[in-house]
């Protein structure tokens, strides 16, 4: 686990890129609020809201991005504004913490703005329940709010925006139909059943800490889309919660109360959120649950107790969400499988084109953008057929099958980049075998993705040896492909 995290491919230094600006722009958010005279209180809200706008807003633009970020207080204020006002009401801030729950999950069919607005609504509400805010404390929360994401907007925009070299992210599944048949519709239900569970139960658990249940079923059904996928994260938020509390027990309450150590360690913490989100879920909530125990440690509430009541809620929600994809209008798992497969396929051939116009001089051809693309676009693979490659997995025969599918795509990925590699050496020599070994590549990737048109691209005769080596391994993974993707590798998925 530990070697998927800090091996994992990362081309352009993205993850690292991405990490080391979250820890500049909460930090100085932090910073600003605690200049600004906020209380500590404010200064986690600010902290938290920073967090979410450098977290959470992945539009395809950096104008989109800028306009998401700009919006975020207009979700977020009012709904804090109902967490605070409701404070005193526990049936009526219940139910429209449900509200919230299910708002949040259904705005994801309005893409990734939707998404990002959803989430800052969500967490807005939770953090009240978090710190207990009251109408009284209004003005200097959302003071703390407006600070932080202007201060993270300042650094995201301003000091530091690099997505304006990157290629834009890889877009959700397509979610097609009206009504129920509507993916987000139908996880929109599932959340608000999943988080009505997840409620009840864990304010049996706990009458003061059962927001953490709450907050477990929501964040497991954060991009996920089938069952299958959210029974996985389930499983993996309650084994990171696990693993961060005994971290926690060595590192988080030794230092209890003391500010300095507290705000290193946090620093650390978030950097891990940030770059580990992409490729260890688990690891991720283990940076997420010692962050947690670290502002429980400042608020002079930690205790080993306290971590043990996280469990058990963490575990509460994560029922709460299993019962709820198995149960109330699952959504299976081949369609989105299959189609985030093709879209990768799709994005090797025009990886294989952009190299290939490269190396012929086309002015303005650059294949990186295309290898970032494919590499987003592995990683939804690899959340989509996680249900079948997991170790508790029943289908051994399916679960073998995916494996292979994954370790070809990233054969495919290995020689792309290889060849993008060869295509930046200026020596690259004119060679009329690279139109054939092109033109292979396409038919190999309209044969797996059932003669679908692709993007048009340039095949000029010119090449090295190294391409052409490059080129030949592309074509034998996407040949020995064929087999796994024609069995019930992903068809036997709709199952789980």
């Amino acid at each position: 686990m530990l070697k998927r995290v800090f091996v994992a491919p990362d081309p352009g230094r993205v993850r690292l890129r991405f990490a080391a600006r979250a820890v500049l722009g909460i930090g100085a958010a932090v910073a600003v609020c605690g200049l600004a005279g906020q209380s500590l209180a404010g200064a986690v809200t600010g902290g938290l809201a920073a967090l979410l706008a450098l977290f959470t807003v992945t539009d395809a633009t950096v104008r989109g991005q800028a306009v998401t970020t700009a919006l975020l207080p207009a979700v977020g204020l009012p709904v804090l504004a109902a967490a605070a006002g409701l404070h005193d009401h526990p049936v009526a801030r219940d139910l429209v913490f449900l509200a919230v729950t299910g708002a949040g999950v259904y705005a994801r069919r309005w893409g990734p703005r939707g998404h990002s607005l959803g989430v800052f609504a969500f967490m807005t509400y939770f953090v009240a329940q978090f710190l207990h805010t009251t109408p009284g404390q209004l003005a200097a929360l959302y003071a703390a709010v407006l600070l932080s994401v202007a201060t993270a907007a300042t650094v995201r925009f301003g000091a530091w925006c690099y997505e304006r070299r990157l290629p834009a992210p890889a877009a959700p599944a397509p979610s097609g139909g009206r009504g129920l048949a509507r993916i987000t519709t139908r996880q929109a239900v599932q959340a608000t059943a999943g988080a009505g569970f997840a409620l009840v139960v864990g304010q049996l658990v706990s009458g003061q800490r059962w927001y953490w249940a709450v907050g477990a079923t929501w964040w497991v059904f954060v991009n996920t889309t089938s069952r299958g996928e959210t029974l996985v994260r389930g499983f993996r938020r309650v084994l990171g919660t696990a693993v961060g509390i005994a971290l926690g027990l060595l590192v988080a309450v030794p230092v209890a109360g003391s500010a300095v150590p507290s705000a290193v360690l946090a620093a650390a913490c978030v950097f891990g959120i940030f770059y580990s989100a992409a490729v260890s879920y688990t690891w991720m909530m283990l940076c997420v649950t010692l962050l947690a125990e670290l502002l429980y440690g400042l608020l002079g509430v930690l205790t080993p107790g306290l971590l043990a009541l996280r469990l058990a809620e963490t575990a509460v929600g994560a029922l709460g969400a299993a019962l709820a994809v198995l149960l109330v209008l699952p959504v299976t798992t081949h369609a989105v499988t299959d189609g985030w497969i093709q879209r990768a396929l799709r994005c090797v051939h025009a990886c294989t084109a952009e190299a290939a116009a490269r190396i012929a001089g086309t002015p303005g051809a650059d294949p990186a953008p295309r290898v970032a693309e494919l590499e987003q676009l592995l990683g939804r693979v690899r959340l989509s057929v996680a249900p079948l490659v997991h170790p508790l997995s029943p289908w051994r025969d399916r679960k073998r099958r995916a494996r292979r599918v994954l370790a070809l795509l990233d054969d495919c990925a290995r020689e792309i980049r290889g060849l993008v590699a060869v295509a930046a050496d200026p020596e690259a020599s004119h060679d009329a075998r690279l139109a054939a070994a092109c033109r292979r590549v396409e038919t190999a990737v309209e044969a797996l993705t059932g003669g679908g048109a692709l993007p048009a691209g340039t095949h000029r005769a010119v090449a090295v040896e190294p391409v052409l080596a490059h080129l030949h391994r592309l074509e034998h993974a996407l040949a020995e492909l064929a087999a796994p993707l024609r069995g019930p590798v992903v068809l036997a998925s709709d199952r789980i």
